[in-house]
């Protein structure tokens, strides 16, 4: 079973910066997406950023030049820093992956959420 741990959430004050960090672990055989998305209070989840296998990256365009997504598939984790924050981006932040586990099943599995608080 394919198990996500995410860590890095917190207090920020305004044009700060924060590093979140997602690491999986269990029986995964490759991953082909690796994403953070965030949710803040009577939003919907929205993707902020994404990775593929390939290292493509696609981000959301509020925070592009500011975010950067990297991914390690060997080590399988992904990291998303967040420089220059604004109090409006304070959400929980969830990371995403979607791969194949040692069974050949096709995943995709959400972290537990950290939370990002900018204020000052």
């Amino acid at each position: 079973q394919v198990q996500l741990v995410e860590s890095g959430g917190g207090l920020v004050q305004p044009g700060g910066s924060l590093r979140l960090s997602c690491a999986a672990s269990g029986s995964i055989i490759s991953l082909n997406v690796m994403g953070w998305y965030r949710q803040a209070p009577g939003n919907q989840r929205e993707l902020v950023a994404r990775i593929t296998s390939g290292g493509t990256t696609d981000y959301k365009d509020y925070v592009q030049g500011r975010f950067t997504i990297t991914g390690d598939n060997a080590k399988k984790t992904v990291s998303l820093q967040m420089n220059s924050l604004k109090p409006e981006e304070t959400a929980v932040y969830y990371c995403l992956l979607e791969g194949f586990d040692s069974t050949g099943r096709y995943f995709t599995k959400w972290g537990q959420g950290t939370k990002v608080t900018v204020s000052s």
